[in-house]
């Protein structure tokens, strides 16, 4: 039985859970059908491109929530208040470790060529949002550049690798040692 959609937001949610389970290239009209329970006549609907179409509105809409979130907070915000939202949100909207960073996944493939600028953008953005809290918060320059790509690593990393063992734990305790360490990085832990 097909299912009944009125906005393009709800279509979004349903197939990048599509994307997160087969990735892009396994992903097949077919599939995103079947699982979404949306007929292919609602998803051209919404998407008159096809899956190509779908994917880069996927990333947009995770990019925005993103921006919202948590870049803008940490490029804005008092920078121990940023930094301390940045590990909740990232802790609640990867669902403790058990859902995938769908951006991730696709620079892991054959799908980063296709959309390589967004890719990109997303990480870039995310880094250099962490550094500049944590340059405002009282951390060199070159420390805070280091400790934000290490705690971007450290938490796509974990994603990955709690997938992998189907331990969700792993993140939690990832999650700990990186807050831990940049906490350690401002002065008087300023950060923590």
């Amino acid at each position: 039985m097909t299912r009944t959609i009125f906005e393009k937001s709800d279509a979004i949610a349903l197939v990048a859970e599509v994307f997160r389970e087969l990735g892009y290239e396994g992903a097949s009209m077919s599939s995103i059908t079947a699982r979404t329970r949306l007929s292919k006549g609602s998803l051209y609907h919404f998407f008159p491109d096809g899956k190509e179409e779908m994917a880069a509105e996927i990333m947009a809409n995770i990019d925005a929530w993103f921006v919202t979130q948590m870049f803008r907070p940490l490029e804005e915000d008092e920078p121990r208040a940023a930094i301390a939202l940045m590990w909740e949100t990232t802790d609640t909207y990867f669902r403790s470790g058990r859902r995938i960073c769908l951006i991730g996944a696709f620079a892991l493939d054959e799908t980063r060529d296709r959309f390589a600028g967004a890719i990109r953008g997303y990480f870039k953005r995310w880094i250099e949002a962490l550094a500049g809290a944590l340059i405002r918060g009282g951390v060199k320059e070159a420390e805070a550049h280091a400790l934000a790509e290490e705690a971007v690593v450290g938490i796509q990393g974990a994603l990955m690798l709690a997938r992998a063992l189907g331990d969700d734990r792993v993140f939690g305790r990832a999650l700990r040692r990186l807050k831990a360490k940049l906490g350690e990085a401002g002065p008087d832990q300023m950060l923590a």
